[in-house]
């Protein structure tokens, strides 16, 4: 099955995840490493869940629930920013924190990889990751992601800007 293992399932979101997405979206630890400004209301995630075709090619973006094979919802992972003339996808990622720092990022990661190589044909993953997130740049340099250059000033952050590292994976041929 392409998008499994023997520990967590990634899916498609369903109106059942709406509190696991408002979670998410309205963490605001995770909002340095995104472009949200502002909380989400139920409302607007559960719109979005009832207009999503979860099309990649027409939306630009596919999300996938992260569930473990018990069924629990752990997370978000997400192809974003696709450009088919290229090949390529922003990959984004996130857990809810209990979860964190348990290999269930890294199975999602890998299972999306093999996924958009061998299914979707995409021929490059790229993702942007702050330069003092060590944790993210492991779990992508673990999973065959290369650094490819950094991003100067690029994320506002706390103390002014700081920097980011563009990681890529290239599909092998």
């Amino acid at each position: 099955m392409w998008l499994s293992n023997d520990k967590i399932v990634l899916r498609a979101p369903e109106p059942e995840d709406l509190e696991l997405m408002f979670a998410m979206e309205n963490d605001t630890t995770l909002w340095s490493v995104g472009d949200t400004l502002l909380p989400y209301s139920r409302y607007t995630l559960r719109t979005y869940l009832e207009q999503s075709r979860q099309d990649l090619f027409t939306e630009r973006q596919a999300r996938f629930v992260i569930e473990l094979c018990g069924g629990k919802p752990v997370g978000m992972i997400d192809l974003a920013s696709y450009d088919p003339l290229n090949s390529r996808a922003e990959v984004c990622i996130g857990l809810l924190g209990e979860y964190r720092g348990q290999g269930i990022a890294s199975d999602a990661l890998a299972l999306l990889c093999d996924y958009s190589f061998k299914r979707l044909h995409i021929h490059q993953l790229y993702a942007y990751i702050a330069t003092e997130n060590t944790e993210s740049r492991r779990l992508f340099a673990k999973n065959g992601f290369t650094e490819a250059m950094i991003l100067k000033d690029w994320l506002r952050c706390e103390t002014g800007y700081c920097d980011v590292v563009l990681v890529q994976k290239i599909a092998e041929l």
